[in-house]
């Protein structure tokens, strides 16, 4: 349960949305506080989402973020003023206790889906930890990965699937792997953005076609998943970090709307 709303594949959808990265303290409130009126206006479950570093960007030069201490700082701001739960990454064992100070959810990206150390650390919290599908592993192979979490102490863990490498500076969505991921009785999360990124195919920073978000987030819902994740910007074309596949604010709320709609009809016979 997250903000006393129980989740799963027989429960309403619940959302998780944000920037990429944080790019200051008061774009990051406005953000938060533009998609805490749009959780009330539909009455959903929103969890904020924002990185305080991008520790896997392609370039070294490319924008990582405020850093651990300021970013955990805006993260409890934004939790303080707007009450919405908290996610962002966590990329080291030695991180984690800081951030489960602050955060509700403690994300394992999907590079490090297989890092034992990490993975470990992160379940102690007792925190509720979404574990992102590698690019590089079968939706099968989750199950190892959830098994690893749980014989650490995680007793809430989401998989979410974030596309498989198709070939070079590519992705593919099998929309099949949602529902191999729910076998394991896991609540399973859709990322539809980083699902329509180009890795590195910008040279030195990765692309993307976030013209297709909402056609995989429209049939990602109608597969019975339990959450959506989605990048957002307000101007995703000058975003410091994975503008390409970010979606644009303002596009946010009407698609919400069809998600929803959606969700209700394909869950009506499991209520």
């Amino acid at each position: 349960m997250i903000d006393d709303r129980s989740l799963g594949r027989h429960q309403p959808l619940f959302v998780i949305a944000g920037p990429c990265v944080i790019e200051s303290r008061s774009d990051a409130m406005a953000i938060a506080r533009r998609l805490a009126k749009v959780a009330a206006s539909l009455d959903l479950l929103l969890i904020f989402k924002a990185s305080f570093d991008k520790a896997n960007r392609t370039s070294e030069s490319s924008y990582r973020g405020p850093g651990l201490v300021e970013g955990l700082d805006i993260l409890s701001e934004i939790r303080s003023e707007t009450e919405l739960p908290i996610l962002t990454d966590v990329h080291s064992p030695e991180q984690v206790p800081q951030v489960a100070e602050v955060a509700d959810v403690l994300q394992i990206p999907a590079f490090l889906c297989r890092q034992t150390d990490l993975i470990q650390a992160a379940a102690r919290t007792g925190k509720c930890l979404n574990i992102k599908k590698g690019q590089f592993l079968s939706p099968h192979e989750m199950a190892a990965v959830a098994t690893k979490a749980r014989d650490a102490g995680a007793e809430k863990i989401w998989l979410c699937e974030r596309g498989s490498s198709f070939g070079y500076n590519n992705l593919v969505v099998d929309m099949r792997s949602l529902d191999i991921m729910a076998e394991t009785g896991l609540p399973v999360v859709f990322d539809a953005t980083h699902s329509v990124q180009l890795p590195g195919a910008g040279g030195t920073h990765s692309s993307g076609e976030r013209r297709f978000v909402p056609v995989l987030a429209r049939a990602a819902v109608a597969a019975r998943i339990s959450g959506v994740f989605m990048e957002v910007h307000p101007d995703p074309d000058n975003a410091l970090s994975d503008g390409p596949n970010s979606l644009k604010l303002d596009d946010l709320e009407p698609l919400l709307h069809e998600l929803k709609a959606i969700d209700r009809t394909v869950k009506a016979d499991l209520a």
